[in-house]
């Protein structure tokens, strides 16, 4: 079975947890993850600076782990994105910020990769939406 999985929570969220846990049971069973897509306050998520404290679990790095060590389709809606700084190499240039901050793996496209990821899955499951 083909799964779309849409993040909405931030990376300390409890959403984001389960999402990832159910993104591994998902290729442990065999399954296809066709496109992992992060929103709202999801697109946390691939940030390259986030820094949990010592005492949690990293959920931003396990992800970005996650996404590369799998060759999985990363995908950060670009609008979610520049609303909360997290920036690729040039949405940084073209809005004049000093770096960009978007983790390797990832890469920021519109709203249509998320509709595009439904129409191949056979199963769209979301985690923390509103």
């Amino acid at each position: 079975m083909k799964f779309a999985i849409a993040l909405f929570a931030a990376p300390h969220s409890p959403a984001s947890r389960r999402a990832l846990r159910f993104a591994e049971a998902v290729l442990a069973g065999g399954h296809e993850i066709v496109r992992v897509f992060l929103y709202q306050d999801g697109v946390h998520s691939a940030s390259a600076n986030a820094v949990a404290p010592q005492d949690e679990r990293d959920i931003t790095a396990d992800w970005q782990r996650f996404v590369e060590r799998h060759g999985l389709d990363g995908v950060v809606c670009i609008a979610a994105a520049l609303r909360r700084g997290v920036l690729d190499t040039d949405e940084a240039r073209r809005y004049g910020r000093p770096a960009a901050n978007l983790a390797p793996g990832w890469q920021l496209s519109g709203l249509g990769q998320l509709h595009e990821a439904v129409q191949t899955a056979d199963r769209l499951v979301c985690f923390g939406g509103p």
